[in-house]
Order: structure tokens, then C-alpha cells, then sequence
């Protein structure tokens, strides 16, 4: 697969960075969401009983759960293998969004992105090696009626890195 190349302008992209240097700033973010997800989920781990409940607001709870799949649960009544391809897609992605945000060093909002999702791709991995499953407690919900489906800080990260991935692709684009 090609990638396409990456155009500087004075605006947003001062070019790309052919040292390791201009990757540090971006492996320091994704080193942040990491450490701030891992202390969430263990902080959450010790305090709360599995499928414990607490009551924060009208729309949102604290609540322990475990996802063996991905997003939604996807395949998380699958036999097991689920973690082991999560795991391999996990790496296999933060070695390749290294290699972008070390060729793309100077693009402070692409680099952002992809810092942010590596970083909640990474987080969720721990997880998966260490519990064989992706331990989520934000539980946003409508009335009691309807829960969205529970997330973590990395899952977070990776939406709001995605979010801002389309925005600098859009703004690269109109460009």
C-alpha cells in the first residue's frame, strides 16, 4: 500500500523530521495516555468489584467491566483467539503510526492524532496481556434506559486521536 506524501506549508506542517529527536514529543503524549490509563484502570481495579456501580451523576456512572473484544465488544464471545489478534493489530499499528510520526515530525495536529491513538491502542494492549481482557469503567447512559457502552481513558484517546486525524486531513485537503 502507498503513502501518499504529506505536503509542507507554513501554516501547520513545517515538513518532517529525519531525526529521532522530533519523535520524542509524540512518544512522550502517547507515554502520558498510557501511564494516565493504567493508573485509571488500576485505580478502578482495586476500588470497585467487578460490575460494581457508582452513581455519579444523572448521565453517568464509575462502573467495573471487562471487554474481551474490541470496540462495542465486538467478538468478545469469541473462544479467546480475540486477544491475540487485538494484541498483534495493537503492535503492529503502534510500529507503524512510529514510522509516520517519525517521518512526519513537524505536522504538530497529525502527529497529535496519531500520538493519541497510538497511546489507547498501547494502554489497551497492557491490558490485554496482563488480564486477557480490556478492563473499561466510564458507563455514560440516558435515563437508566439506555448505556452506551462502557469505555477507558484509552479508548478516549483513540477517538478523540481519530477525531483529530479527519480534522487535519480536512484541513490538508482544502489546502
Amino acid at each position: 500500500m502507498a503513502t501518499k506524501k504529506r505536503p509542507a506549508t507554513s501554516n501547520n506542517y513545517s515538513g518532517s523530521s529525519s531525526s529521532g529527536a522530533g519523535l520524542v514529543p509524540w512518544l512522550g503524549l502517547a507515554a502520558i495516555i498510557i501511564l494516565l490509563d493504567q493508573v485509571s484502570k488500576i485505580t478502578i481495579s482495586k476500588a470497585f468489584a467487578y460490575a460494581e456501580t457508582l452513581s455519579i451523576t444523572s448521565f453517568f456512572n464509575l462502573t467495573l467491566v471487562y471487554n474481551k473484544g474490541a470496540a462495542f465488544s465486538f467478538l468478545a464471545t469469541e473462544t479467546g483467539w480475540q486477544r491475540y489478534f487485538f494484541t498483534a493489530i495493537g503492535l503492529i499499528a503502534a510500529a507503524y503510526i512510529t514510522y509516520l510520526m517519525k517521518r512526519h515530525a513537524g505536522q504538530k495536529l497529525f502527529c497529535t492524532a496519531l500520538a493519541l491513538i497510538m497511546g489507547g491502542a498501547l494502554g489497551n494492549v497492557i491490558d490485554r496481556l496482563l488480564y486477557g481482557h480490556v478492563i473499561d469503567f466510564l458507563d455514560f447512559h440516558y435515563l437508566e434506559i439506555y448505556h452506551f457502552p462502557a469505555f477507558n481513558i484509552a479508548d478516549s484517546a483513540i477517538c478523540i486521536g481519530a477525531a483529530l486525524f479527519i480534522l487535519d486531513e480536512l484541513r490538508r485537503v482544502k489546502k
